[in-house]
């Protein structure tokens, strides 16, 4: 199943891609939010999509496509978790995964404007495999325990405001979470279809011309073990979000580093998991 979101921002409702066609599920369902995904909204959304009786309305092409879940509880992200991405950034892989935190108010739709922050001077683009949970996990015993946790997959985009992440001291969530920095979507994949992420190919071209070409192959922890490993410290819940990493290409990585700026159209895609397009903008 191929879920999405619709409509005008604080107004989102829940819905499905159906062969290219948006349907809408805000008959059947509230959201796609933790309360969904807890209870075990999947199997109940399966049901309904099998049962020919089951009316869902065509969402107008009109309607804005929000981020594909709604806004989670925690969204965590994992660094330098692609070996050429690290061996760009001049940095040793880590033995552990490389654990930061990002606001979860910065979801944003895949095809969203985003506005740059006022101080900005050095917005980078990260494109990366997302993953959003289905239970609440807390001390799993094995990998295999963490797997089952996965509802799904999306594309996503961790922007990054390298001055406030990397000049100004303290954590990286600071240049990690202006408003509007975690574009989602358009569609969360959801694991029941035997969905693969050991192979995807993964592109970012910024005003047409391409920056990041690489493939989850080259990925360090995949989403299993970092679900596992997460959970030995912190709960994790149904709905939250985890950003995977990225592959080489950034703007940081280039010589000399070619930052965002007003006016800047990306793109990016992910094998299976479809397309964004984000225009920035000055604030």
């Amino acid at each position: 199943m191929k879920l999405i979101r619709f409509g005008k921002k604080e107004h989102e409702k829940p819905g499905v891609l159906i062969d290219g066609v948006r349907k809408d599920c805000s008959g059947l369902f509230e959201d796609w939010n933790h309360k969904f995904f807890s209870d075990d909204g999947l199997s109940t959304l399966e049901a309904a999509l099998e049962n020919k009786s089951v009316h869902l309305p065509t969402v107008a092409e009109s309607e804005r496509w929000a981020p594909c879940v709604a806004r989670p509880g925690t969204i965590l992200c994992i660094g330098l978790n692609y070996e050429d991405h690290a061996k760009e950034a001049k940095m040793e892989l880590p033995s552990e995964p490389l654990v930061f935190g990002k606001a979860s108010n910065t979801i944003h739709g895949p095809y969203d404007a985003v506005t740059l922050p006022k101080a900005a001077s050095k917005v980078d683009y990260e494109i990366e495999l997302a993953v959003v949970l289905k239970k609440d996990v807390y001390e799993l015993k094995s990998e295999k325990e963490a797997e089952a946790a996965i509802a799904g997959y999306c594309a996503a985009n961790d922007l990054s405001e390298r001055v406030f992440q990397l000049e100004k001291g303290g954590q990286w969530i600071k240049g990690k979470s202006s408003p509007g920095f975690c574009p989602l979507g358009p569609y969360l994949q959801t694991t029941e279809e035997g969905f693969a992420i050991d192979d995807l190919s993964m592109k970012l071209q910024v005003n047409g011309e391409s920056r990041q070409n690489g493939s989850s192959t080259t990925m360090v922890f995949k989403p299993a073990y970092t679900i596992f490993y997460l959970s030995q410290f912190m709960q994790l819940e149904a709905g939250d979000i985890i950003l995977t990493g990225t592959p080489p290409g950034v703007a940081m990585g280039m010589n000399p580093p070619a930052y965002l700026k007003s006016g800047d159209v990306v793109e990016l895609w992910i094998e299976g998991l479809g397309h964004q397009r984000t225009q920035f903008q000055s604030n």
